[in-house]
């Protein structure tokens, strides 16, 4: 069992830096990939970005890609660095692990196993 508990969520403006943060329980943790989701209101949840269980892959939307950078310590806490927040990033930000050992990290949100309660990150324009 994992349990990821996500941070760093706030109100910002337009341009502004947030860095969220995704703890986890478990000691199989570094063994699993990570993502992150999210989800505007009345709007599907959406894949932001993932990273490998190594660390050496990490994919990204195509909206997100350039401005958000995914990346995991070696203990158990991944991060997503959010730079020039736009008001279309505003949304619930949730990280999720997949425990299945794909060659190339899955980017759906039916693929994942353990989810987060979720971090709201609302961008002012």
């Amino acid at each position: 069992q994992v349990q990821l508990v996500e941070s760093g969520g706030g109100l910002v403006q337009a341009g502004d830096s947030l860095r969220l943060s995704c703890a986890a329980s478990g000691r199989t943790f570094s063994s699993y990939a990570v993502g992150w989701f999210r989800q505007a209101p009345g709007k599907e949840r959406e894949f932001v970005a993932v990273i490998s269980r190594s660390g050496g892959t990490t994919l990204y939307a195509v909206s997100v890609k350039g401005r958000f950078t995914i990346s995991r310590d070696n203990a158990n806490t991944v991060y997503l660095q959010m730079n020039n927040l736009k008001p279309e990033d505003t949304a619930r930000y949730y990280c999720a692990a997949d425990t299945a050992r794909a060659l190339v990290p899955d980017t759906s949100a039916k693929d994942y196993d353990y989810w987060g309660q979720g971090t709201q990150v609302t961008v002012s324009s």
